[in-house]
């Protein structure tokens, strides 16, 4: 998809009709987590279960926001892992396709084959390498950019803002031969310069966590963190929350 394609899509609708979208990062051994930010297998494939039983099926961003751009959005949840962990191919993937669910995976081409460097605390944790991206992509994952070395934009100079915004996307058109639409804020913070610079390299939509209410669009998604600790009961009360905007 050329960039011209991508800052050509339908309108879109208010920010409060956004449709739900879920924020993964490592599929793996929570004992050792102190940020909260990893899921057993085990617990993926019950909540997965779980949303299919809501009768909602999982995919990627870009496929969620096209649908809802045609009105063709209801029954779809969007899924995303950030920071491209290598156990997204060892341990989501099977998952994933067990329930017919699909998703994003939002990398860091600056790292690849590294680890998580940016976290002080807990264990380190291998990042997919060149191979481990592209076994992803053919299996139906939508690839999107984190950014190039995972670094806070908001704290960034322009030259560096540049960079990570628009040589990780020209990366990832080289490592898998499909332009990225899509692009998800290191720690999921954003303000007005970092959103125009994501838009003017050519992404159609990014992800943040919980955006300033100003730049609530196409350009600061939010989403709904998913923890191990999340059950049905607490996946219900997620999903309720996010229908009343809270």
């Amino acid at each position: 998809m050329s960039a011209d394609t991508a800052t050509t899509r339908p309108a879109r609708p208010p920010a409060t009709s956004w449709p739900w979208i879920l924020m993964y990062h490592s599929v793996a051994d929570p004992a050792e987590d102190p940020y909260g930010i990893t899921v057993a297998p085990a617990r993926l494939d019950l909540q997965l279960a779980r949303l299919r039983a809501l009768g909602l099926t999982g995919v990627g961003v870009d496929t969620l926001l096209r649908a809802h751009a045609r009105g063709r959005s209801h029954g779809l949840v969007g899924l995303t892992f950030d920071d491209g962990y290598a156990d997204f191919t060892e341990a989501a993937l099977p998952v994933l396709r067990r329930h017919g669910c699909t998703a994003t995976l939002f990398v860091l081409p600056g790292r690849l084959g590294g680890d998580n460097v940016w976290d002080p605390r807990g264990p380190r944790k291998p990042l997919l390498d060149e191979r481990g991206i592209r076994a992803a992509a053919t299996a139906g994952t939508e690839i999107a950019s984190h950014g190039l070395y995972h670094v806070d934009l908001t704290a960034v100079e322009d030259a560096v803002l540049s960079e990570e915004t628009t040589r990780s996307r020209e990366w990832l058109r080289e490592l898998t031969g499909e332009e990225p639409a899509g692009f998800c804020y290191p720690y999921g913070t954003v303000d007005a310069r970092v959103a125009d610079a994501v838009r003017a390299a050519g992404y159609a939509y990014a992800c943040a966590i919980r955006p300033p209410a100003a730049l609530t669009g196409a350009y600061a998604l939010p989403r709904t963190h998913v923890s191990h600790a999340d059950r049905a009961a607490r996946l219900g009360l997620k999903r309720l929350r996010h229908r009343l905007g809270l």
